[in-house]
C-alpha cells in the first residue's frame, strides 16, 4: 500500500482532535506517523501531543479547540460574557477554567489569532457550566464570578450589560466564592440595582 494512503486510511480512524496517545491504537509507531502527516501538511499540532486533524475533518473552532487541550476545563470569564451577550467587548483572549495543573502566562496558546490562555480553579469551585458539541461554557453568573475571582476586576464595566444576570443565581453561586468576591460582585450589581428600582 502506498505511503500516503496508508496515512489517510489511519487519519480517518482519527477524530478532528487527537492526542498522541490516539494514534498509538492506529498507527504501530505513531511518532513516526505524526512526523510525516505533520510534514505532509495532513495534521496541525496544537501543543505537545495535541493535534488537529485538519486535512480530513476541517479546523474546529476556538472554543472546542480550548476545551479539548486541558481538560476537565470549560471556557469562562471575558469570553464567555461576550458569547453570552453580556460583555459587548469581543475579547483577544480566550480564558478557560481547568483542573489541570500546568496553566499559566507561559502555557498559553495562540489559534486562529487569538490566545487560549489556562487557569485553575479549586476543585469546589469547579461548576456552574454546561457542555454543548465538546464546548463547555459558564453560564453568564458563573462567568462574572470567574473574572473577579481570576482577574479580580472586570475590563470595560461599562460596556457590561448586567440586566441579563439572574440575581438568584449569581446569589446561589456566589456562596461557593470567598467574601471578598461575593463583595465586589455585589458592588458591580449595585448601580444596576439602584437604576431598576
Amino acid at each position: 500500500m502506498n505511503l500516503e494512503k496508508a496515512t489517510l486510511k489511519r487519519l480517518q480512524l482519527l477524530p478532528r482532535l487527537f492526542r498522541t496517545q490516539d494514534v498509538r491504537k492506529v498507527a504501530p509507531h505513531a511518532a513516526v506517523f505524526l512526523s510525516r502527516a505533520h510534514r505532509s501538511g495532513l495534521i496541525e499540532r496544537l501543543a505537545r501531543g495535541s493535534y488537529i486533524n485538519a486535512f480530513l475533518k476541517g479546523r474546529p473552532g476556538v472554543e472546542e479547540v480550548a476545551c479539548f487541550l486541558k481538560p476537565p476545563a470549560y471556557i469562562s470569564c471575558e469570553w464567555a460574557l461576550n458569547s453570552h451577550g453580556i460583555l459587548l467587548q469581543a475579547p483577544h483572549v480566550c480564558t478557560v477554567v481547568t483542573l489541570h495543573p500546568a496553566v499559566g502566562r507561559n502555557r498559553t496558546v495562540t489559534y486562529q489569532g487569538m490566545v487560549i490562555e489556562f487557569s485553575r480553579i479549586a476543585p469546589g469551585l469547579f461548576r456552574g457550566f454546561t457542555t454543548q458539541d465538546g464546548v463547555s461554557m459558564a453560564s453568564p453568573e458563573k462567568a462574572l464570578l470567574d473574572v473577579l475571582y481570576l482577574h479580580r476586576d472586570v475590563p470595560a464595566q461599562d460596556e457590561l450589560d448586567l440586566d441579563r444576570i439572574d440575581r438568584d443565581e449569581l446569589n446561589t453561586l456566589s456562596r461557593l466564592y470567598p467574601a471578598t468576591i461575593r463583595n465586589r460582585a455585589a458592588s458591580l450589581l449595585a448601580p444596576s440595582e439602584r437604576l431598576t428600582r
